[in-house]
């Protein structure tokens, strides 16, 4: 599967913004999808996960409360919807798949497939 991550962009603190990442290639419905971002000289780090199946869902205790991660598989499309967004929220976030998989998942070595990232900059 093809992912193509979009919707980064400049905002202030405390607004808004919904990531989107669009699959393609193969049948989206069977991945587990999650949302990891990358700052500047950072290690890259887990947001949250969805599963393929029931919807579960699992956020990183930085993001919780504030970012809610979605899916639309008749669109083929993971979303991030990010509220109350803080200066330490900036960074490169990357959408990744795999395929089955559940929450449990959180690590990048969990993941098969990596979207090309867009940048989130958040002024404070």
């Amino acid at each position: 599967v093809q992912l193509q991550a979009s919707g980064g962009g400049l905002v202030q603190a405390g607004g808004s913004l919904r990531l989107s990442c669009a699959a393609s290639g193969r049948a989206f419905n069977v991945y587990t999808v999650a949302w990891f971002r990358q700052a500047p000289g950072k290690e890259r780090e887990f947001v949250a996960v969805m599963s393929w199946i029931g919807g579960s869902t699992f956020y990183a205790d930085s993001v919780k409360g504030r970012f809610t991660i979605s899916r639309d598989n008749a669109k083929n499309t993971a979303y991030l919807q990010m509220r109350s967004l803080k200066s330490e929220d900036t960074a490169v976030y990357y959408c990744a798949a795999v395929r089955l998989g559940d929450t449990s998942r959180n690590l990048p070595r969990d993941f098969d497939y990596w979207g090309q990232g867009t940048l989130v900059t958040v002024s404070s």
